[in-house]
């Protein structure tokens, strides 16, 4: 990688820590800051970044970003969580989840000419999991209720999660035939084996950190490191046995969080020692970074060499992913919940696409598919507006709709959104 490109993402990264708690407030949010450097140092600009050249350092960048916030997600997701007002999350992903992959698909059809039937799923599947990241203003505004934050927060830790089993199915039956896995050895070694190792390496993981906090024999500074090393052990295992490292981590992730909360009263171990929360903040913090710089070579080495082949297809199926394939099923989804229409689309419309999508269409465009080029640009595109415009919206609308809650709430204190009201949300 040219030295110039690291002098700068080093640069960048310093420049937003200094700045981030300012330009939070702003339209200027981390992933687009990240995003326009890289356009600048890509070929579109100053050309010091070739994915060409480097491929292998951009996909082990991405992925290693991902597979640390998969497991920190699903790490951090209560049981409570979900039963609290269960309607807002579970209906969000469990119906509106898969009608947003279906919709997807439709709309492709017509607008992606040239790929086949389960290209156009691929498609439709990548960019259905939501990015926390893109509209981090939108969601940890406080004006905004309790409910409505937490509600989106849940669904972006578990939907990327929660596709990636249709991901891994969709992307063997676009590639049965052109000398890849079938779908049934896929579906064994994806989905079960995978899923198996991660639970074990999750399960063994939070015993061995249980078992070292109640004896007292660790630093807490070591013990992040233990944290750390489990979804990276659960991604080379399931690496080895050809399956899925991402649903290995995020599986690994879930019964971590799991079994780490199951502290008997007996144990003498710190209230914070117990908490995924805590036990997770390094590994997080460490995949918030690598997504940054994720974003960065994205908008280098994806994002720029796209934009030199874009087509209005192109740029109307993004659209149309950014608001109808994802709104429609969201006010499916909530139907019938006593939400309101602001409500109802203040959700519809913070569901931005990024890491998981990225990653999703990298390897969607390492196996050779004949549709893969095109699959590739649409996915590029999609994450590149829903960048810009998510990033840039987040903080006005955040502040419009709390308005609206405020004004509202003191006509209607029964009002179905001030339903969480006694909570500050899920942590």
């Amino acid at each position: 990688m040219n030295g110039w490109a690291v002098l700068i993402a080093g640069g960048v990264v310093a420049g937003y820590g200094a700045l981030s708690r300012r330009l939070s407030t702003t339209v200027l949010s981390g992933p687009l800051v990240f995003m326009l450097v890289g356009l600048s140092i890509g070929p579109l600009g100053l050309d010091l970044l070739d994915g060409a050249k480097d491929p292998e350092v951009t996909r082990t960048l991405l992925e290693s970003a991902l597979v640390l916030l998969l497991f920190a997600d699903a790490a951090g997701i209560r049981a409570r969580d979900l039963r609290l007002e269960e309607f807002l999350p579970l209906r969000l992903l469990v119906v509106g989840l898969p009608v947003t992959m279906a919709l997807g698909l439709l709309v492709a059809w017509p607008l992606l000419p040239g790929l086949s039937v389960w290209e156009l799923a691929l498609a439709a599947v990548i960019l259905a999991p939501t990015d926390a990241a893109l509209g981090q203003q939108a969601f940890s505004n406080k004006r905004v209720p309790p409910l409505v934050r937490g509600g989106l927060t849940i669904e972006s830790g578990l939907n990327d999660g929660l596709a990636l089993p249709f991901f891994v199915l969709a992307l063997a039956a676009a590639g049965e035939g052109h000398d890849h896995p079938s779908v049934a050895e896929t579906f064994l070694r994806a989905l079960l084996l995978s899923s198996a190792i991660g639970l074990t390496a999750g399960w063994t993981g939070a015993s061995l950190l249980r078992w070292s906090l109640a004896r007292g024999l660790s630093s807490s500074d070591w013990r992040q490191f233990l944290v750390l090393a489990v979804p990276v052990i659960a991604y080379v295992l399931c690496a080895m046995v050809e399956g899925s490292g991402f649903i290995g981590a995020w599986a690994a992730g879930l019964a971590f969080g799991i079994h780490l909360r199951r502290t008997p009263a007996d144990l003498d171990i710190p209230p914070q020692g117990s908490d995924p929360a805590q036990s997770t903040r390094f590994t997080e913090r460490l995949g918030l970074l690598l997504a940054s710089l994720s974003f960065l070579v994205f908008g280098a080495v994806i994002l720029g060499p796209t934009l030199q082949h874009l087509t209005w297809r192109m740029v109307l199926y993004a659209l149309f992913s950014l608001t109808v394939i994802r709104m429609l099923p969201v006010a499916l989804a909530l139907a019938g919940t006593g939400l309101r229409p602001a409500s109802i689309a203040y959700i519809g419309w913070f569901g931005p696409r990024g890491l998981a999508s990225l990653v999703f269409g990298l390897l969607a465009l390492e196996e050779h598919l004949p549709g893969g080029t095109l699959l590739s640009e649409v996915i590029a595109v999609t994450v590149g507006l829903s960048i810009i415009l998510h990033g840039a919206s987040a903080p006005i609308l955040g502040d419009r709709y709390g308005t609206w809650f405020t004004r509202t709430l003191r006509k209607e204190p029964n009002l179905r959104e001030n339903a969480l009201a006694q909570h500050d949300g899920p942590h």
